[in-house]
Order: structure tokens, then C-alpha cells, then sequence
């Protein structure tokens, strides 16, 4: 199995989800004990969420790219963005490494358009609604994307930082999020994107009269099922062994 470099901690609650997808996809997928080969970068989402909120794109592109280097010098095969909204910065990490970065919004494209829909609903912070940069690479992928009104996104974008990534889970946003996929569902919306990763820990498919595509276990199966794929590449500088590398012939496939 490659190994897959988790660039996380935006925020850390959703960091842990992508942790136990990787591992819950890998042992499905091979069975036994087998879990994902992975290595975490978690950065400081204070900082992140600062330069985010004064527009400072570059220099957070900057910290992500750094992190990703850090992963490929561990060993990555291919690397990850834990959370929608920074993939607003995907261009300058991917171009940081020389190994795949496996974009979250292709991901979720996949699997929409393999469910046959096309008119989605997205729900996600303010800059993943709002900005161009996961909308246009949707619709480049051929999908119809539809946000909440303005009353909508101030209540997601709001339950997403001051709730969800502190950990914080109730009822009355839960109430508050169902309003709002049913008003994209009255709109045309056939499915709902779950576009931040926090979103999953409040949301499920009882919530929701149409499908819900979760944007972070799709992007695990993808990034598993990426690296089950091919050969490992085990070309980059030189790493430490793990002790699990140490004196094992063979495992069962």
C-alpha cells in the first residue's frame, strides 16, 4: 500500500474523521489487521483561520505547501487537503510536491456523476459557497451547483466554526441545516454536497429527503483506493523504518 499524507488539523475534529476512514476503508478493503499506511501534518487552524478571514490566501497556501513537503520528505505517495475550503490554495500545494495531490473536489464530482444526478445542492463555509474556486471546478466536472440564500450560508458558515470545530454538536443546528437542504431541494437541488468535512459530524442521510454526498469520506475511499492502486513509490529520500516495516516478509493480500 502507498502511503498517504494527511495535510490536517482545519479543523482537527474532521482531521480525526479522515484518520478513522483511511484505516476503516484499507481494513474493509484487505481485511485482517490491515490498516492505512499514513502520515498526519497537522497545522495550527488559529493561524489558518486568521488568514483566511483577512484574505491573506497566499501566505496560507504557503503553510500548506510547507506541510506538504514535509509529508513527501516522510515518505507519501500521494497527499490530501483535509477540508474544503483550503483547497482554494490546491494549485500552490500541488505544485509543492512531486507526488499526487488527490483534490477533494474531483472526488466528490466522481461520485456525484456516478449516482447518475447532476443539479446539486452545496453546503460549506462561506468561501467554499460564495468564491469560485470549488463551484467552477464542479461545474467543470459537469455539474449544475446550487448554494442557500444569503440567510442559508450565514447559518452554516456560523454552526461550522463557533460549533462543529469546537466540537460542538446540537440539536437546534441540526434543525437549522435541514431547513436549509430542503429549501435546495425545493429549488431543483437532486443531492446535497456536505462541502466541509465538519459538516458529517451533524448531518446524516436521515437528515436529508435527497442523497448527501460527504465530502471527507469520499475523499478517504478515493485516497485508499488510490493507494491499493499501482506500486508504492518508494523512489523519494530515504526514511526511517517504522517498526511494522521491520522484519515482516510477507502479509496476507
Amino acid at each position: 500500500m502507498k502511503t498517504i499524507g494527511l495535510i490536517g488539523g482545519m479543523s482537527w475534529e474532521s482531521t480525526a474523521e479522515y484518520y478513522r476512514l483511511v484505516n476503516e476503508f484499507t481494513r474493509d478493503r484487505l481485511g485482517g489487521l490491515h490498516s492505512a499506511r499514513c502520515v498526519i501534518w497537522s497545522v495550527d487552524f488559529a493561524e489558518i483561520e486568521q488568514l483566511q478571514v483577512q484574505g491573506r490566501w497566499a501566505e496560507a497556501g504557503e503553510v500548506l505547501a510547507a506541510a506538504a513537503r514535509s509529508l513527501e520528505a516522510a515518505g507519501a505517495d500521494l497527499v490530501l487537503i483535509c477540508t474544503n475550503t483550503m483547497h482554494k490554495v490546491a494549485d500552490v500545494v500541488g505544485a509543492a510536491v512531486s507526488v499526487p495531490l488527490l483534490h477533494l473536489a474531483d472526488a466528490t464530482a466522481d461520485a456525484v456523476r456516478a449516482s447518475g444526478l447532476r443539479r446539486v445542492g452545496l453546503l460549506g463555509t462561506a468561501f467554499t459557497m460564495e468564491q469560485d474556486f470549488y463551484r467552477d471546478r464542479l461545474a467543470a466536472a459537469g455539474l449544475e451547483v446550487r448554494v442557500p440564500d444569503a440567510d442559508g450560508r450565514a447559518l452554516v458558515h456560523q454552526v461550522i466554526y463557533e460549533e462543529l470545530c469546537l466540537g460542538i454538536v446540537r440539536d437546534e443546528s441540526r434543525t437549522g441545516y435541514r431547513k436549509v437542504i430542503d429549501d435546495l431541494v425545493a429549488a431543483g437541488a437532486e443531492g446535497i454536497i456536505l462541502g466541509c468535512t465538519e459538516i458529517e459530524l451533524l448531518i446524516g442521510p436521515e437528515d436529508s429527503p435527497v442523497p448527501l454526498f460527504p465530502t471527507a469520506r469520499l475523499h478517504a475511499g478515493a485516497a485508499v483506493d488510490a493507494a491499493l492502486a499501482g506500486p508504492r513509490n518508494d523512489t523519494p529520500a530515504p526514511r526511517r523504518p517504522y517498526p511494522a516495516d521491520r522484519g515482516v516478509s510477507a502479509l496476507p493480500a
